[in-house]
C-alpha cells in the first residue's frame, strides 16, 4: 500500500500514515480479500479535494473522501480530506486518527465495490465499516449522514 500526503503538515502525516495502512489491511481482511492488492491513499486538504470532486463528480465542493477504483491487483486509490476528517472527528468527540482509518476504510470498501448511494447500500456500508473498525479495536458508531 502506498500512502502519500499533500497539504497535510508533516508531523501530522507521520501519524496517520500508519493509521492509514493499518484501516486498508483490516478492511481487506474484513472482506476476505486474498493475495496481492495494491491501495493507493492520499491524505490531501479541502482544496485537493474539492478540486478532484469538481473534475470527477461535478460537485464544486469539498468532501471527506473518494474513491477510484482500478481492475485487477490494483484495486484503486482512496483520497482523503484530513481537514474534514478534523471537523468531523471534533463534531463526532473522537480523535482524529479513528475518523481518518474510517474515512480510508470506507474509501476501500468503495473500491471493493460497496455502494452507498442507496438505504440498503448505506446499511451494509455502515455494517461493514464498523467491521473494520473492530478489527481496528475502535469501539462504537459515528454520526453519519444517510444517502
Amino acid at each position: 500500500m502506498r500512502c502519500r500526503f499533500r497539504g497535510v503538515p508533516a508531523a501530522r502525516a507521520r501519524r496517520l500514515r500508519e493509521r492509514a495502512r493499518r484501516a486498508v489491511r483490516a478492511a481487506l481482511r474484513a472482506e476476505g480479500v486474498r493475495g496481492p492488492v495494491e491501495v493507493s491513499v492520499l491524505l490531501a486538504d479541502d482544496a485537493t479535494l474539492q478540486a478532484l470532486n469538481r473534475t470527477y463528480r461535478g460537485k464544486d465542493r469539498p468532501t471527506d473522501v473518494l474513491a477510484f477504483p482500478q481492475d485487477g491487483r490494483v484495486l484503486g486509490d482512496v483520497v482523503v480530506s484530513v481537514e474534514r476528517a478534523a471537523w468531523q472527528a471534533r463534531r463526532a468527540g473522537h480523535p482524529l486518527e479513528r475518523e481518518v482509518a474510517l474515512l480510508v476504510a470506507h474509501g476501500t470498501l468503495h473500491l471493493l465495490g460497496y455502494d452507498d448511494q442507496t438505504h440498503a447500500g448505506y446499511r451494509a456500508m455502515r455494517a461493514a465499516q464498523d467491521r473494520v473498525l473492530e478489527r481496528m479495536r475502535f469501539p462504537g458508531r459515528r454520526r453519519a449522514r444517510s444517502p
